[in-house]
């Protein structure tokens, strides 16, 4: 286990394969009260955030997972149940688990609703949302379908010209599918930066750009120590707190479940993720568009990718996919969870 300093900000990080990062998971979730089937759907998201780059929803979200299993807030063992309430509404119980398990439980089943009707819905409840978005979305997309997913948390953003926190970093992620070649997929929170993102650059030293949130007085600030027990801000400012009102109401409202600030108060104050709901849509592009939708759609994707500088959104992940290669990990946090392995 060769320790080194990471080029970025001189903080010690250990190279892991992702089988021994998939190994360290599997060991940590088994020994800490989670079943088989729990244990395999949460090492799955843990290794394909890591696989694509997608660090503060891969290991660094370990410890929040044992501390909510530790607690007995998140049942390890749920099974969870999907059912059908209309031949286009999926709803997924997933009995206070974590979601991974119930999200690949449910979406092939609002896939297939989709393929039929041409359009589902699926409203996820009782399950906790730990991880990046873009994976539903993107199992959407892997059956052909257009998806899109939203979730709220706990309160941490003020609305704009707020100075108290109502939403939850409420991200949303939108699945694009593309015959023969990787999605295109949108993952983004509707706060400023992620709070993932805020606590890494606080674990490394960084700082964050100002407009990403207010400290615990009500004043901008580009230190992420000072946000963390403060406030964060929607991005682009009222245009981004619409958008996390939206996520509010659909992942909330439109499921039956909690709001961020309800999920805050029934919240133990584990470390790990409160108990919510995730909205989920997936759409048949060929019954909407007819037969030739692809061809049509890889004539606007042409015409975007020979703008100079213009990226899709998600491709920095995808890129980071076919590497295999090890990957650079904070040896503190590695250090951390082998100690949560019993």
């Amino acid at each position: 286990m060769a320790h080194h300093m990471s080029e970025r900000s001189g903080v010690a990080t250990i190279s892991l394969s992702l089988d021994e990062i998939g190994a360290l998971a599997n060991r940590v979730f088994s020994q800490n009260g989670c079943d088989e089937a729990n244990t395999q759907a949460l090492t799955r998201t843990v290794v394909t955030a890591e696989r694509d780059g997608s660090l503060s929803h891969g290991l660094f979200r370990i410890p929040g997972y044992v501390a909510s299993l530790r607690s007995g807030k998140v049942n390890g063992k749920a099974r969870p149940v999907v059912t059908h309430k209309t031949p286009v509404v999926v709803s997924v119980y997933g009995e206070n688990g974590y979601a991974p398990l119930a999200i690949e439980r449910g979406v092939p089943v609002l896939a297939d609703a989709a393929k039929k009707m041409g359009v589902a819905v699926m409203a996820m409840t009782h399950s906790h949302h730990f991880a990046a978005l873009w994976p539903e979305t993107e199992a959407i997309a892997a059956h052909g379908l257009i998806g899109m997913a939203c979730v709220c948390y706990m309160p941490f953003v003020a609305p704009h010209g707020g100075r108290k926190p109502i939403f939850g970093t409420n991200p949303i992620s939108f699945a694009w599918p593309r015959p023969g070649k990787t999605p295109m997929v949108i993952d983004m929170a509707t706060a400023a930066m992620a709070q993932g993102e805020v606590q890494i650059a606080a674990r490394e030293g960084l700082q964050v750009p100002l407009g990403t949130g207010l400290d615990s007085r009500g004043e901008l600030t580009t230190n992420p120590n000072e946000i963390l027990s403060g406030v964060l801000l929607p991005f682009g400012g009222y245009k981004g707190s619409a958008i996390a009102l939206m996520v509010e109401l659909l992942a909330a409202g439109a499921v039956g479940e909690r709001f961020s600030f309800e999920a805050a108060e029934a919240d133990n104050k584990d470390g790990g993720p409160p108990r919510g709901g995730e909205f989920m849509l997936a759409i048949e592009p060929k019954l909407l568009a007819g037969p030739d939708w692809a061809e049509h759609c890889e004539k606007f994707f042409r015409r975007f990718e020979a703008l100079e500088g213009a990226r899709l959104p998600g491709s920095r992940r995808h890129k980071n996919r076919p590497a295999g290669g090890k990957r650079d990990i904070n040896a503190d946090l590695v250090a951390r969870i082998r100690a949560l392995c019993q």
